[in-house]
């Protein structure tokens, strides 16, 4: 863990230049708009540790799959997301001498994300080795209004002379991914073109042949009063530039402004698209950058009032949920079906595709909750179209007759993940995929999704669950062998309860959408039947029951918690406290055989169900689970900790729900496993969200109605959130002494809080006593 980043309720700080802490900060500072994101690297040259990255969504390259043993049914490649065209390039240098903070010497260094208004500020005051001082001011935004365009101000101030300063401003598409098999490049350049003030570049990514253009206008000021702009041009392979030199007096500041355009061939034709990202540029450079950030702060203001978490008494929890709320909305905006949830959004490289099953079971309730319900439904839309691809990819593990079996990593619908116990096996994702469908509905009341898009993809996933299980005589039961669960320190086990369970819900669940389909949309129904071939090979409906009856679910009679999977209580069953702390992460210390024989959990297995379901079990039921399993867990996953607090904060486990939340909520910022260097853990911060908001504040959606049922952790003096629900936007704000409710929209809602029934009018407050 490290502790270095200053607490501050809407910004995240780092005072002082260290080194060695550069790359996490690089990857805490990253900024983006859903449709490209850039990490917090400088915009000068800087010659120490970096991941230099921009990147653009959408636009992924197929990496040969390397594996030393070659399988039936591996994918083919695994799916990078790209490192892009560096657009933030802007080389200084002063009387001659080149800007590098790794030569430099640094003082008063500040970075600063400004959550309130999505910006990133840097300043320091730096002594290049001849002895001149400059101080340093950067801006820099991705714009959430103009989504093509970033816009960079740098400001150079000589402290101790008066000199020329030089800027080169540049577009480079010599780039490089961390992770790429052969030191490979992915990029070809298609054209360029500089001129006095502009430069655009236009490259095309191996394989996959997706065109990515950049371009740049600029503008200069001195001491703020705008200068004539005469530039000398570059330009070489991959690369474009403008060379800008200017006069400044000890004490003056010039400003160059750099208005870049980013646009990707997912929405600009090839033949046009260098064409296209000049005009941007263009109209972001007559924009001018004030107006430009004033729109763009302006709707971060908006998109705050619909999502923020306030926390009075504990400005690091304060900081740490708005850091996850800002995050998110970074990533993904919902505009584009065609787009996804990335594990590290565009901050990292790391793990590539662009989605898991942690965008259905993690970030779904996060949208789904704070913004229109189109943005959740754009996610469930994105897994319909990837239908077919989930079919074929079943198809290659032998499955028939429309069996479909969702990727565990992707990022156009085909299997890119290369390892066997994960590929084959971990197969509760497609749980994931149609439990998502029935939160959604739920949720929305949009019972429509099921008859234009839902049922076809629930009879595809049930078609799976029939064919992976197998009769057993013997424990008169269908079995589910050969499993990987959520907990990856366990692999090939037999009867994965997490997955049986899911399986279980999938088949009932289906049965009773095709009976509503049936009834509410006989001519859909009609068209999905035909197009499935529903019951031409067999009676389904009655083999799903048989199933969803009769499949493996056990529980231990002498314990009375479900068993995580076969064999498991045979292990020596130690806490995690047994563990030495120099061996903690068991991961980085133990070998995977040690790993794959004790009874540690990375993850919640039998507790993900169990929160996912939780309305089907007795607290009693809950409790025994929970204190049986979560000393077991040593939460090496980034996705575990807030399921544990969830379950905790209804258990009224204060103390350890506060702890968990604590630890998924700072996990990036203060670098809880030594990883954020590699990029931020974007899934499990919908997590976050999830641990207040489901955890602390009790909200759950039983049977279309919204329940409430906070709690106040003891570090708290107060807090608020809001919920979207079905047209209505609710302000739930927990005192020690009362729940306020105000109803911000003008639907009127139904509701319930600590199980009584309540009504909140259009325009409204209404006030409860803490129960």
């Amino acid at each position: 863990m490290r502790d270095y980043i200053k607490k501050d309720p809407w910004n995240i700080i780092e005072e002082g230049f260290d080194p060695a802490l550069n790359r996490i900060s690089e990857s805490i500072f990253s900024i983006g708009n859903g449709k490209m994101g850039q990490r917090a690297n400088f915009e000068e040259k800087y010659s120490g540790s970096s991941l230099r990255g921009s990147y653009v969504a959408g636009v992924y390259y197929p990496d040969k799959t390397r594996v030393g043993w070659w399988k039936n049914g591996y994918p083919e490649y695994f799916a990078k997301v790209l490192n892009a065209v560096n657009w933030i390039g802007i080389d200084v240098h002063v009387d001659g001498e080149e800007l590098d903070l790794a030569t430099a010497k640094v003082e008063s260094f500040t970075r600063v994300l400004n959550m309130r208004e999505g910006l990133l500020q840097r300043q320091f005051i730096a002594t290049l080795p001849s002895g001149k001082k400059i101080q340093v001011r950067s801006t820099r935004f991705t714009s959430i209004v103009d989504a093509d365009n970033g816009v960079i101000r740098y400001e150079v101030t000589p402290l101790n002379f008066s000199g020329s300063v030089r800027f080169t401003p540049l577009l480079d598409l010599n780039v490089f991914n961390q992770d790429s098999n052969y030191d490979e490049q992915f990029w070809i350049e298609v054209s360029r073109a500089v001129s006095n003030g502009k430069a655009a570049l236009t490259g095309e990514t191996k394989k996959t042949q997706f065109h990515v253009a950049a371009a740049f206008d600029l503008a200069l000021s001195l001491d703020g009063a705008e200068q004539a702009l005469q530039a000398e041009t570059m330009s070489q392979e991959k690369k474009v530039a403008n060379v800008v030199e200017i006069q400044v007096a000890q004490d003056k500041t010039v400003s160059l402004f750099k208005f870049a355009a980013i646009v990707s061939s997912l929405y600009s034709d090839k033949t046009q698209i260098q064409s296209d990202a000049e005009k941007s540029a263009a109209a972001a450079r007559a924009k001018g950058f004030d107006t430009m950030l004033k729109e763009h702060s302006e709707a971060w203001v908006q998109k705050w009032a619909e999502c923020d978490i306030t926390i009075e008494g504990d400005v690091a929890a304060q900081q740490a949920i708005r850091f996850n709320i800002l995050q998110m909305n970074q990533t993904y905006t919902g505009e584009d079906e065609r787009l996804n949830i990335g594990p590290k959004g565009f901050t990292g490289e790391k793990y590539g595709g662009v989605t898991y099953w942690d965008t259905e079971a993690y970030c779904l309730p996060f949208y789904l909750k704070t913004t229109d319900p189109k943005v959740a439904r754009q996610l469930l839309v994105y897994r319909y179209k990837h239908l077919q691809k989930a079919i074929e990819n079943a198809a290659k593990l032998g499955f028939k007759n429309g069996a479909a079996l969702y990727p565990m990593v992707t990022i156009n619908g085909e299997e890119c993940h290369n390892e066997w116990e994960i590929t084959f096996e971990e197969i509760h994702r497609n749980g994931a995929m149609s439990f998502a469908i029935y939160n959604y509905i739920n949720h929305t009341g949009d019972s429509a999704y099921l008859a234009e898009y839902g049922l076809e993809v629930l009879i595809a996933i049930s078609r799976f669950w029939r064919q992976r299980v197998q009769w057993s005589e013997r424990r008169n039961a269908y079995l589910m062998l050969g499993v990987t669960g959520p907990n990856e320190y366990e692999n090939n086990v037999n009867n994965n309860w997490y997955t049986n369970l899911m399986a279980q819900w999938t088949l009932n669940y289906t049965r009773e959408s095709l009976a509503y389909v049936q009834q509410q949309h006989p001519e859909r129904y009609a068209a999905i039947m035909a197009a499935t071939k529903f019951g031409e090979h067999e009676d389904e409906l009655s083999i799903w029951a048989d199933i969803a009856e009769k499949i493996a679910l056990p529980r231990d009679e002498q314990t009375g918690v479900f068993i995580q999977h076969d064999g498991y209580m045979e292990k020596d069953l130690q806490p995690m406290s047994a563990i030495p702390k120099g061996e903690y992460p068991i991961h980085k210390h133990w070998s995977w055989d040690r790993i794959l024989r004790s009874c540690y959990i990375k993850q919640a297995d039998v507790l993900q169900g169990i929160y996912t379901f939780e309305g089907n079990y007795d607290k009693e039921t809950i409790r025994k689970n929970f204190d049986f399993y979560e000393p077991l867990t040593v939460h090496e996953s980034s996705l575990s900790p807030c399921i544990h607090s969830i379950l905790a904060s209804s258990l009224g486990y204060e103390d350890l729900a506060y702890k968990f939340y604590l630890r998924t909520a700072r996990l990036d910022l203060d670098d809880y496993n030594h990883d954020t260097d590699d990029g931020l853990h974007i899934t499990s911060m919908a997590g976050t969200w999830m641990s207040v908001v489901e955890g602390f504040g009790g909200a759950r959606v039983k049977q279309g109605q919204l329940h409430l049922a906070p709690a106040l952790p003891k570090q708290w003096q107060s807090y608020s959130f809001r919920i979207c629900f079905r047209g209505a936007l609710i302000k739930v704000a927990v005192t020690e002494q009362a729940i306020i409710l105000e109803n911000e929209s003008d639907v009127g809602l139904n509701l319930s809080v600590y199980g009584s029934e309540k009504s909140l009018p259009a325009r409204q407050i209404l006030t409860v006593a803490r129960d």
